[in-house]
């Protein structure tokens, strides 16, 4: 048992669990209402086109904000103080980006999925590259589904201890069951509900944290900074840049690639483009993204108080003997400042807020497998609707399999390090074949495929052979050295290898696609062809 766990009541303990187990049951009793009626796609898909702004909003930040913000991010700030800030600036640049560059295009071309655009643009060649494009979602997708599933691992260690084999499979493959009825079954309309949910509770959860938080400190930013520094053990060095980042050229390189990887990855995340092609109009994306993008500013603001509190209440030291990851730095701080009710509370949130994203990552999976692979690469477009959905519901299922036996390999790294992974895979990978597509006139089918495939193969290569996987004491295979590669996140090299082999094989190619470049970009623009009004 933990230090945590022994000083855990055996209220708060049950409280928790009937906390999770009335968060299951309502919200799957709520996912299955709003679950589509009909066996249509579109519905299926995106849900209701008619909510609201904020509601859109909402929904956009319940399904980007992860337990790699909740856990990940704060524990990082809680362990390396403004390195860690650092890190969440990067979040909320990335959704400024988004509204500012491919927000309304993506929605005007778009219908489904990235694959859909990339089809339009290149109508002779959409087959292989809707395949290409379904094996670099499904990379994507789920590598951040075994993040979440990790985290829910995270959530359990901190009430029971460092659990064994068997406690872990347990609670890997119930979390993982729980995500695949809700994709499943609810498509969209359902996953919208819990992320609508999802988000009002996070946005309070750390807003009520923060202000106990300052409240702590008599509301005294200094106060709080000046005891964050005592309790870090590291005096003024914990308040500078260069505690994880910076302490040499090559960590200096690691968080511009991870900054990069973060607001470039954003933009081509399969699960949010998603949601950028959902809301019936123009207007009301640009408002839901606005709306978006303040409420992730503010959760990233109040994540940092807290992990900054989380310092100065508990000291680094601490943090690191019961996690050396930093993922159960928010617990822990909620069981010092609140006892166990608020612990069960903050738990509570932290797992909703898990399962909120891993339902969204697996229905842009299953949708992409489902509808480019299957449906336009496999049919040839000529599946029925029900068909169609039939394998998507299947697909919810495979994915979430395939991440749960992920999820159960001996992973040593933090939810946070998995999740921008991911967004480097996307940046280097999706990111370039989106952007070349929307604005470059001469791409053509070979760039696409080259981009896709090159940036994928780049950036999983380098990752094998970073330190993440081998050669220090968090990697994966910690007694194995074969890093050669030396940053932790490879953005700063995948990125632009993905955007130079869009535009070699673009170039070397030299033969224009069928279908007029204007036409395109008149749809682009106005969005001809869309049900809805731009």
């Amino acid at each position: 048992m933990t230090a945590f766990a022994s000083v855990a009541n055996r209220f708060g303990l049950q409280l928790t669990f009937v906390l999770f187990l009335s968060v299951v049951v309502v919200t799957l009793f709520a996912a299955l209402l709003t679950a589509p009626q009909r066996d249509e796609v579109g519905e299926f898909y995106l849900g209701s086109r008619t909510m609201s702004p904020l509601r859109n909003g909402l929904a956009m930040c319940g399904d980007y904000l992860s337990a790699a913000t909740l856990l990940g991010s704060t524990g990082l700030v809680a362990l390396t103080g403004y390195d860690g800030l650092l890190s969440l600036g990067g979040t909320t640049v990335a959704w400024m980006a988004v509204l500012s560059v491919v927000a309304e295009p993506l929605h005007n071309a778009g219908r489904f999925t990235l694959g859909d655009t990339l089809a339009l643009r290149l109508p002779r060649a959409q087959r292989p590259v809707r395949l290409a494009l379904a094996l670099c979602t499904l990379a994507v997708t789920t590598l951040y589904l075994v993040a979440q599933l990790i985290g829910g691992v995270a959530l359990l260690t901190q009430f029971v201890g460092e659990p064994n084999q068997a406690t872990r499979t347990l609670c890997v493959v119930v979390i993982g069951t729980i995500v695949v009825v809700y994709a499943a079954l609810g498509g969209m309309p359902g996953a919208t509900f819990i992320q609508v949910v999802k988000a009002v509770m996070l946005v309070s959860g750390v807003a009520i944290t923060a202000a106990i938080v300052l409240a702590h400190f008599h509301w005294s930013v200094a106060a709080l900074l000046s005891a964050a520094e005592r309790g870090s053990g590291l005096g003024h060095r914990f308040l500078e840049p260069g505690l994880r980042y910076g302490a040499g050229t090559t960590s200096k390189l690691d968080f511009f690639s991870l900054e990069l990887a973060l607001v470039l990855g954003l933009a081509a995340l399969p699960h949010v483009a998603m949601r950028l092609l959902a809301p019936r109009s123009n207007r009301v994306l640009r408002t839901s993204t606005v709306w978006t993008t303040v409420l992730v500013g503010f959760v990233c603001l109040a994540a940092g108080v807290v992990g900054l509190g989380a310092t100065a209440v508990l000291g680094r030291e601490a943090i690191v003997k019961i996690d050396p990851k930093g993922d159960a730095a928010v617990l822990l701080l909620a069981q010092s400042l609140g006892g166990g009710v608020f612990t069960a509370l903050v738990s509570c949130l932290a797992f909703v807020t898990l399962l909120a994203v891993a339902v969204g990552l697996t229905l842009a999976a299953a949708t992409s497998l489902a509808h480019d692979l299957y449906g336009e690469v496999i049919r040839r477009g000529g599946a029925t609707q029900a068909e169609e959905l039939g394998v998507a519901r299947v697909s919810a299922a495979v994915i979430g399999i395939l991440a749960m036996l992920l999820a159960l390999l001996p992973w040593e790294i933090s939810t946070a390090t998995l999740a921008f992974l991911a967004f480097a895979i996307a940046a280097s990978a999706l990111l370039p074949a989106l952007v070349y597509g929307l604005f470059w006139r001469r791409f053509t089918a070979w760039g696409a495929l080259l981009g896709l495939y090159g940036g994928l193969i780049c950036s999983v290569l380098l990752v094998l052979f970073s330190p993440v996987v081998s050669s220090q004491p968090t990697s994966v295979y910690p007694h194995a050295d074969f890093a050669w590669f030396p940053l932790q996140n490879p953005g700063i090299v995948s990125i632009p290898a993905g955007f130079l082999l869009g535009w070699l094989g673009s170039v070397l190619s030299g033969r224009q696609e069928g279908g007029s470049y204007e036409d395109f970009e008149v749809r682009t623009l106005i969005g001809s062809g869309r049900n809805g009004a731009p």
